[in-house]
């Protein structure tokens, strides 16, 4: 039995402008090593290192005016960022390997001053007292992720998207044949964004009210996995805005810094609002670092494949315990303020320390409703609130 139920769905395709003829490069520009790091550090996330297609390990440099341009992508999604140029510079596109280039300047010193140029088809990195010599793949052949029209256009402050993100995305299974599950559902209602997560065992929801929409109101989404961990990556702990927009095929994110565009998984997400336990009449308030720990201990002692513990519900004390097939057990008690009923359920550790670890406030809240019902946690806390479901499992 699973906590969702089963759905129909398609991975879309990424429309890809077709290659025009190859054009010599002419290109240069320079800038010191701390400016030009952190934009290439930004998009490069989106370079995956074992690649079919040669021009995916590269990254896309653009110099116009005073501007230089730097884009990566994996068909799936496309980051880019921009600098402002020192000096002087000359109009050009090329392509070069991203982890040789972003290795080259990593390695050198911040304040070094580095000048590049298109030699030969090749291009030319150097300093005072350094020089690096990289083979490049024409501009014309890099794939760009066509742009739609949005229906929907939001923002929300980048500190409270990444703290909901950071608590929400460990639901997310790695790679599930129902490809509708492999990322995460943007639940867009008019003034509230909810992000949900779920590998049909599991399910994480947070919720983030007082949107400032620009355009359209309601909208359902998936994102991929992928896209949900380079946002968390990018995202910084300010109140700086990001704005966002929803195609048919892709959704768009842009700050000051960078433009993130990622593909969408087609099909239909699970009515995740069913699985959503409403009757819990047993409740457990304990602090929330003294049972994480607990739970640790014993689990030490579970069956390593199906990492099952057993939760004993009785006056005032909270057991949990654990055994595997080499006769192994152990058992610890927990007191707790209780006086409804006696429960025994059973659970896999690892998602309930998962949510003791998602949750920051020093006690987590456990609502149970009977042996054969999933567990219920909730928390509200100032920038989102959040809601976690885990599924009870035989033992």
């Amino acid at each position: 039995m699973e906590l969702i139920m089963a759905a129909t769905t398609d991975v879309c395709e990424t429309t890809i402008e077709p290659a025009q003829k190859t054009t010599k490069s002419v290109m240069s520009f320079s800038l010191s090593q701390g400016a030009l790091l952190k934009p290439l550090q930004l998009v490069s996330g989106a370079v995956e290192r074992r690649q079919t297609l040669p021009i995916l390990s590269n990254i896309l440099l653009s110099v116009t005016g005073n501007q230089l341009s730097l884009t990566a992508t994996d068909l799936e999604l496309e980051l880019s960022s921009h600098v402002e140029l020192e000096g002087e510079s000359e109009d050009g596109s090329v392509t070069v390997s991203a982890r040789k280039f972003l290795d080259i300047c990593r390695t050198l010193p911040a304040d070094e001053k580095i000048k590049f140029k298109m030699k030969n088809d090749r291009a030319i990195l150097s300093t005072q007292k350094s020089k690096f010599i990289l083979s490049t793949l024409s501009a014309d052949e890099f794939p760009k992720v066509e742009e739609g029209n949005g229906q929907i256009a939001f923002s929300v402050a980048q500190k409270t998207l990444k703290n909901v993100l950071a608590s929400t995305h460990f639901a997310i299974p790695q790679q599930d044949v129902r490809y509708y599950l492999n990322g995460m559902l943007f639940d867009l209602r008019e003034d509230e964004l909810r992000l949900i997560a779920t590998d049909g065992h599991r399910l994480s929801l947070g919720s983030i009210d007082g949107l400032k929409l620009k355009k359209g109101n309601n909208a359902q989404v998936i994102v991929p996995r992928k896209g949900v961990m380079e946002l968390m990556r990018l995202l910084n702990d300010s109140d700086d805005m990001i704005e966002f927009i929803i195609g048919s095929n892709h959704i768009y994110a842009m700050t000051s810094e960078f433009k993130f565009i990622s593909k969408l998984i087609e099909g239909k997400f699970p009515d995740y609002t069913r699985v959503i336990p409403k009757k819990g009449d047993k409740v457990v308030e304990i602090d929330r670092e003294i049972l994480k720990q607990a739970f640790t201990r014993v689990a030490i002692l579970s069956n390593e494949k199906y990492r099952g513990i057993r939760l004993f519900l009785s006056e005032n004390v909270l057991r949990i315990s654990a055994n595997n097939p080499e006769q192994e057990e152990a058992e610890e008690d927990l007191l707790i303020e209780y006086n409804g009923g006696e429960l025994e359920i059973g659970f896999n550790v690892n998602y309930l320390i998962d949510v003791c670890q998602a949750i920051e406030s020093s006690t987590i809240k456990l609502i149970f409703a009977d042996s054969n019902s999933s567990l219920l946690v909730e928390e509200d806390q100032e920038l989102g609130s959040f809601t976690y479901v885990v599924m009870p499992m035989r033992l």
